[in-house]
């Protein structure tokens, strides 16, 4: 039984492959066109989805679309007539994924009669809560899905029990925990869409001088909810506005807050305006606000459900310092967060929703990695390597077995040298995960700035993250709960943050990966290699790209490298090293030297 699930007209548009039970492939469009954040009918993706899985559109069983235009019909009717420009939106959007079966007819060029899969309208968080639950390793959860906005709700939560997922309750547009975060990330100047990640870094350079005023502006509700105070927003009266032209441009979200917010709280900030200590504390007392509803909430849901278990999806599951305070503040004991966790990962719950919702199959499959998304050959990476032509001339090649790569990588890395690294099926969600990644020594304090400066371009106040090996997790950090997507923030031990200053944020937390030898065996004999060289089993990793989409194929890796100051690229067993690039030679800031060059 072969299903495919389809984000489409949407940001973080994506395509997913089922295949018995089974992910087969998945990828978000991003990485195919190059245009971050990609909306419209994800072509590419399907394209490679179906590829991998080795099938043609015509032999698919199950197309499974995340979008229900029935769902909360009486809401959306009431809003139409309070919106009718808003309305006319809705039903064109709506009048596409009616033409969706005629549009991936004429992308593939084949009859649409030829197309002989079943459609099914997935509800937007159904899918989501699907998207983490059917592909966790628990049989029993608390589920709960929290975004800005999907068929006219923000919020849902219930139980998922083996091949079924109870939904118990929800809330619906206007209130919304996403739209109250993108609107005081707006507000605090940072219009671009996707941006709230980055006031959540720069939340931790302030205090909570806010809160008593943010409580105005979004309110919890017992047992389970919360209210915003809708004088503070428009998007009530407006709509929210998501705007794009093209499959190849990034969306466009219209402004969310009102003028009574700036009444509150003061002139918003222009994009181009220095940050002052008062948005620095904006951004902690919005963070902190978000933190009180999303703990009041789950622990609420714990005492409803009495799960040991939790599962999260919908774009506040990204924020990863709030994950790490639901484990240390509530009773669930194990959490999951698919590494898809926003609006990408929907094509995923769609596929999984059909197969074990409607079709009621029995559950066969836990993603414990995030590599589903393309992978290249020996053959395919030789000969980009070999059509580089004269601009080899500044750069060393060298062809190596995997041990010996291994180690000559991770003594680049200890001697203060950036490591692109590009192995394997790119990653599934926003995060790399030491398959494309940029990795650097987390022992120099100034590798951050360095970083910034050289290849990423990045606000000062963003953290970059530490891979850690699985089983030294509590020797460097203050929880152990297993953090393999990077969806965590933990407190690092007082002890460590000298020995790992380069990934350790502001706040002494950071955004940990831990990487299993089971599930990730080259990356964990990379860290173990470092370690082995430093007494440190850390890598400093972020993301292989600068300014664009994570790169997917070699020629975008190769591009990358050559482009930017980064010293080494290990393109599966290919080392490029430019000759003469001057490396940082600052020496590691801790008492944890080299033993053995």
């Amino acid at each position: 039984m072969i299903i495919l699930g389809i984000n489409a007209y949407h940001a973080n548009a994506s395509a997913a492959i089922v295949v018995d039970g089974r992910l087969v492939a998945a990828v978000e469009e991003e990485r195919l066109n190059r245009v971050k954040y990609a909306a419209g009918l994800p072509v590419k993706a399907i394209q490679y989805c179906l590829e991998t899985a080795g099938v043609k559109l015509s032999q698919v069983d199950h197309i499974a679309i995340p979008r229900n235009p029935w769902a909360r019909l009486g809401t959306k009717l009431r809003f139409a007539l309070r919106m009718p420009h808003f309305a006319i939106e809705r039903l064109k959007v709506l009048s596409r994924f009616a033409g969706v079966k005629d549009e991936l007819a004429a992308a593939f060029e084949l009859d649409p009669q030829s197309i002989r899969a079943q459609f099914h309208r997935i509800e937007h968080h159904q899918a989501h809560l699907a998207s983490t639950f059917f592909v966790s390793p628990f049989d029993r959860a608390a589920v709960l899905s929290a975004d800005g906005l999907g068929d006219f709700a923000s919020t849902m939560w219930g139980v998922g029990e083996g091949s079924q997922i109870r939904v118990d309750g929800s809330i619906a547009f206007p209130h919304s925990l996403g739209m109250f975060y993108t609107a005081m990330t707006q507000y605090l100047g940072f219009w671009k869409f996707g941006d709230e990640y980055k006031v959540m870094g720069l939340a931790a350079y302030g205090s909570p001088a806010y809160l008593d005023e943010l409580r105005d502006v979004v309110r919890a509700e017992a047992p389970v909810g919360f209210r915003l105070n809708l004088r503070y927003f428009t998007h009530h009266k407006t709509g929210p506005e998501m705007t794009w032209k093209k499959a190849n441009e990034t969306p466009v979200l219209g402004r969310l807050f009102s003028p009574l917010l700036e009444e509150r709280l003061g002139h918003t900030r222009a994009p181009e305006q220095p940050l002052e200590q008062r948005h620095r504390d904006l951004a902690a007392s919005m963070q902190t606000h978000l933190e009180e509803i999303l703990l009041a909430n789950v622990n609420a849901l714990h005492a409803r459900t009495k799960a040991k278990t939790l599962c999260l999806a919908g774009g506040v599951a990204f924020n990863c310092v709030a994950n790490g305070k639901i484990l240390e503040r509530t009773p669930f004991e194990r959490i999951y967060v698919q590494p898809a966790a926003g609006d990408g990962g929907l094509s995923l719950g769609a596929a999984f929703a059909v197969y074990h919702q409607i079709l009621r199959q029995p559950r066969s499959f836990e993603m414990n990695h995030a590599f589903w998304g393309p992978g290249f050959t020996p053959g395919d990476i030789r000969k980009a390597v070999s059509s580089r032509g004269s601009d080899s001339e500044d750069v060393q090649v060298t062809e190596l077995q995997e041990d010996a790569l291994v180690q000559a990588t991770a003594k680049h890395v200890a001697q203060g040298k950036i490591v692109g690294w590009y192995q394997g099926r790119a990653e599934w969600g926003p995060r790399a995960l030491g398959n494309r990644s940029i990795l650097a020594d987390p022992r120099r304090a100034q590798m951050k700035e360095i970083l910034n400066r050289r290849i990423k371009h990045r606000e000062t106040f963003r953290p970059f993250a530490p891979s850690i090996l699985e089983e030294a997790t509590g020797e460097y950090f203050e929880r152990t709960h297993p953090s393999p997507f990077m969806t965590f923030a933990y407190p690092v031990r007082p002890s460590k943050r000298v020995v790992i200053p380069a990934p350790t944020h502001v706040d002494g937390t950071a955004r940990l990966q831990t990487v299993s030898r089971e599930t990730h065996p080259l990356y964990w004999r990379l860290i173990r290699a470092f370690g082995d060289f430093t007494g440190v089993p850390v890598l400093l990793n972020t993301s292989f790209n600068d300014n664009e989409p994570i790169v997917c194929r070699p020629e975008e890796a190769l591009a990358c490298f050559d482009r930017t100051k980064m010293d080494v690229l290990v393109l599966g067993n290919f080392l490029l090293e430019k000759k003469s690039q001057e490396i940082t030679r600052e020496e590691p800031s801790t008492a944890v030297l080299d033993t053995k060059s």
